[in-house]
């Protein structure tokens, strides 16, 4: 396979992109005939840097359709395979797009970045929506090679590169920008998925000047890591001939026959070992559109509050959050129960905080719930974690002997150490309505989404709270609505809102009165019967909202 790697020279002054737009096209021009795979760089519509949304826009609209007619048309003169990355308009928005060109100048194919930069999402605006949903590698298969893909920030997320190992790809084509690190560190990267994907890496980028370390380096990576091709930091068009099919077996360990790395390394994956992953993970805490409906106590209508089973459910069906109430034992461990004494719900006695562990498990929390729960137990946090980290956002209600004094600081500590022992910080939030606890914890994990709840004082203002505390949510409490003015829910998401602080409303089991709050703007309601609130958030267009300050 003869493959023709094209790098443009690019330049910061956006003034300038018609030049450096001509360059791009000449390249295709001097494309030829015996070339079977053309490719060229991320972003080839946006010649020089657009550094605002109207000037992506101005490429796009001056550029885009013409580059893609070059293309076409240079894959069909050279009867070539091409690959061109370009700002591609969809249904939903404007995205970063690697189009694939068939011999006959047909489009057949299309993989969208994976991973954007803030200047994507933020200056650009570019669709993002789709990068929160689960997907598998996009495969292409054109005359018997198969095509992976990487666009730029995708190279970094290594764990990626197994995945798309799983789907015997020939070639990646690597369209990619990544200006900022050196050519050893390129090449680096491109060697590492080369060698994990066991195929062949062709990656596209811009010449930033020829005496720059950094940037650059198209080039043609073979499986075993063997550079065939690197073009530094050269604007030019760089040729190479490879066997896309041939592979790189390596010793397999001692004594064994050879293998892919890939086939080496999966008779001994352990997933558990690793950062969550997979088609169960969801968007987390701070990417998770709104309305949402919170289980409260997890499904609490079909199971008994607090308990797996409850939050099994909720999960199963969709829930975009759980709530449940933490309390530590005597002994340090975190349990999941409502009130601070056993006798409520079950036949035992003393405050959670007074009893150890091993007190607590001799009670049974099923039985009164009925036989099929007879023998269960109450959960413990890391029980919580260890089946839901990261299949949900979790509303974490911490509870306190009383309303203002300070929680001890290995509890919290060992509270935070759990979470990360499951990778979960983004998908968690504290809520309490102690104000000292909120305090402690914006000092011990800022980074950790708290919710300002209600106290005792039905008159409490809780947007006060939150700015105080550094709260990016609140929690109405519906207990204390009958206290306030009739608009007093209304005012108060208002007023949240106006402060960048998202509002959760507790309760609704009835679903018109779930729509009530939604049509006031609620961006939570927690309900104890999730699947028919669930029904009616559906009913509401689905918005991001991101908080004003994240303290």
């Amino acid at each position: 396979m003869k493959t023709c790697v094209i790098q443009p020279p690019y330049c910061m002054d956006f003034g300038k992109s018609d030049m450096y737009f001509t360059w791009e096209l000449d390249a295709l021009d001097r494309c030829t005939p015996d070339m079977d795979l053309i490719v060229l760089p991320e972003y080839s519509n946006v010649p020089c840097l657009a550094k605002t949304k109207a000037e992506m826009e101005q490429s796009f609209e001056k550029y885009g359709e013409v580059l893609l007619q070059k293309a076409s048309e240079t894959a069909k003169r050279c009867s070539a395979t091409l690959f061109v990355n370009c700002i591609v308009e969809t249904p939903t928005g404007k995205r970063n797009t690697t189009v694939a060109f068939n011999k006959a100048g047909e489009m057949v194919g299309q993989y969208y970045k994976r991973h954007l930069v803030n200047s994507e999402m933020h200056e650009y605006e570019l669709d993002r929506d789709y990068t929160y949903e689960h997907a598998a590698p996009t495969i292409l298969e054109i005359d018997g090679v198969r095509y992976g893909f990487l666009i730029c920030y995708d190279f970094y997320f290594y764990e990626a590169f197994a995945n798309i190992a799983r789907y015997n790809p020939d070639v990646i084509i690597a369209c990619a920008y990544q200006r900022s690190d050196t050519h050893r560190a390129l090449e680096i990267m491109a060697q590492f998925c080369a060698y994990n994907c066991n195929a062949y890496v062709v990656r596209s980028s811009v010449s930033l000047g020829e005496n720059s370390p950094v940037g650059g380096c198209s080039m043609v990576v073979a499986p075993d890591g063997q550079v065939l091709l690197n073009l530094k930091n050269e604007a030019s068009m760089g040729v190479v001939e490879f066997d896309p099919h041939a592979r790189y077996l390596k010793a397999a360990g001692f004594g064994n026959e050879p293998a892919t790395h890939h086939a080496y390394i999966e008779a001994g994956r352990r997933p558990w070992q690793y950062r969550p992953g997979g088609s169960a993970i969801v968007p987390h805490n701070d990417v998770m559109t709104y309305p949402r409906v919170c289980a409260h106590r997890g499904f609490s209508a079909i199971a008994p509050e607090n308990s797996l089973p409850a939050f099994g459910a909720a999960v199963a069906m969709g829930a975009e959050e759980i709530e449940f109430d933490l309390w530590q034992t005597a002994d340090g461990k975190f349990v999941s129960f409502h009130d601070r004494r056993l006798a409520h719900d079950i036949a035992g006695e003393g405050n959670i905080w007074e009893l150890t562990f091993d007190e607590i498990m001799q009670y049974d929390f099923g039985a009164k719930y009925g036989v099929q729960f007879e023998g269960m137990r109450i959960p413990t946090l890391e029980e919580i974690l260890k089946k839901f980290a990261c299949h949900t956002v979790m509303n974490m209600h911490i509870k306190t002997p009383n309303a203002t004094d300070p929680l001890p600081q290995n509890y919290l500590t060992e509270l935070i150490r759990l979470i990360d022992l499951y990778d979960c910080r983004k998908y968690v939030y504290f809520m309490c309505g102690n104000k000292t606890v909120l305090k402690q914890l914006r000092v011990l994990a800022p980074d950790i989404a708290r919710c300002a709840g209600a106290s005792a004082d039905p008159f409490e203002d809780l947007v006060e709270k939150a700015i105080e505390t550094g709260a990016r949510k609140i929690q109405l409490f519906k207990p204390h609505f009958e206290h306030n003015a009739p608009d007093y829910v209304e005012k108060t998401i208002q007023r949240a809102h106006e402060n960048g602080i998202t509002c959760n409303v507790f309760f609704a089991d009835d679903p018109e009165e779930a729509k009530h709050y939604f049509d006031l703007g609620a961006d939570t309601v927690l309900t104890n019967d999730y699947y028919r609130i669930a029904t009616v958030a559906k009913c509401y267009k689905r918005y991001y909202r991101d908080p004003l300050s994240k303290q």
